[in-house]
């Protein structure tokens, strides 16, 4: 069972940590005030000191990477962050829970209620259904009560946390018919990781836009398993991700038909902001504001913005995050709050830097 920190911390560790995932943790979780951060994991970083991989640390972090151990994590750490690489999460968090460690896994690995739906898009041999069951969706504002019950977080990935969040309180209060959900989203470089490759450099990226695993991107299937837990049949969106030349940022805009043509943006207002009165960190935005990604830049709030027209009978939702937070280690930090009973927005900024 892990230790107990001397200052009555509770103690962290993240696995894969020179990632953006895992600096982002990093920061966040060196400010926390109820965190004592003891280990940061790593394969092609072990042996070196964190702030020579990111020297803008300096002064705030005093670790080095060290190989990953499961032992060695589940002596020291009361709770871990896993953000490695689809399929590698589920090697080690049976055997962390298994050692009295709370797991927080950023991969898609504890996504999804069906391992052979994981396997179908994302491949490999999976034999840790028993772990896959106990694994609770980290999406607070869904799933609040399971998270503060939960060993085991699966975090989900930033195209569905910006499209769910956009999408809920259409298809849990019957607004929307969901056959007619289509989700055109956004994200900057970022979202692509820290490993070099061709289409992120800036002679590629910069000054273009493009659309890209158009009908078979692999977080489709995750936005349509909880959006048919929120309405409750069998759902199935049409999904269409693009790069855009920014390095922060999604913004996810989603069309559907109105099951009432009837109804205009107020009353979609009035529903949104009475759906997510209890989400500190989700913003419906007034008549006519439309969200923009630099509004959450280094925060964990998504803003929503909401339109109908009614020439068409649709209802157009706009929801904007800074897919690096919101998109992956602020709402894992939200989801660790939860899990360990602590105040659910505990160590998360709230203001953005702008412009």
């Amino acid at each position: 069972m892990s230790e107990s920190s001397p200052a009555g911390k509770i103690t962290v560790g993240i696995v894969g940590a020179s990632g953006y995932g895992g600096v982002q943790l990093v920061r966040l979780l060196t400010q926390h005030p109820e965190v004592e951060l003891v280990y940061l994991g790593g394969d092609s970083s072990a042996g070196q000191s964190y702030t020579d991989i990111y020297p803008h640390l300096a002064g705030s972090v005093n670790l080095t990477v060290e190989p990953v151990d499961v032992e060695a994590i589940a002596q020291r750490c009361q709770a871990v962050f896993l953000s490695l690489p689809n399929g590698l999460a589920c090697t080690m968090a049976p055997a962390l829970l298994e050692r009295g460690c709370r797991v927080l896994d950023l991969s898609a690995d504890y996504r999804f209620e069906n391992l052979n739906t994981y396997q179908s898009w994302y491949g490999g041999d999976r034999s840790d259904q028993v772990t896959v069951a106990e694994a609770v969706y980290g999406l607070p504002e869904l799933f609040r009560d399971r998270i503060r019950d939960a060993r085991l977080v699966g975090c989900p990935g930033c195209y569905p946390t910006a499209s769910l969040l956009g999408i809920a309180p259409l298809l849990k209060q019957g607004l929307a018919q969901p056959e007619t959900l289509i989700i055109d989203a956004k994200s900057g470089t970022s979202g692509g990781g820290r490993v070099a490759k061709t289409g992120m450099l800036l002679a590629e990226a910069s000054n273009s836009l493009g659309a890209y695993g158009v009908a078979r991107h692999r977080h489709t299937p995750e936005i349509e398993q909880i959006c048919t837990h929120l309405a409750r049949h069998e759902v199935t969106v049409q999904f269409t991700p693009h790069l855009i030349p920014m390095v922060r940022g999604i913004l996810a805009t989603i069309y559907a038909n109105l099951r009432d043509p009837g109804l205009v943006r107020d009353d979609l207002l009035t529903i949104y902001t009475a759906f997510y009165r209890a989400s500190p960190w989700v913003t419906v935005l007034p008549n006519g504001v439309y969200p923009q990604t630099k509004w959450a830049w280094g925060t964990n709030r998504c803003y929503i913005g909401l339109e109908t027209d009614p020439r068409t009978g649709r209802v157009v939702v706009m929801s904007a995050i800074d897919n690096l937070m919101k998109g992956q280690a602020s709402q894992a930090v939200q989801c660790f709050n939860l899990m360990m009973g602590l105040e659910e927005s505990l160590g998360l900024p709230t203001t953005t830097f702008y412009p």
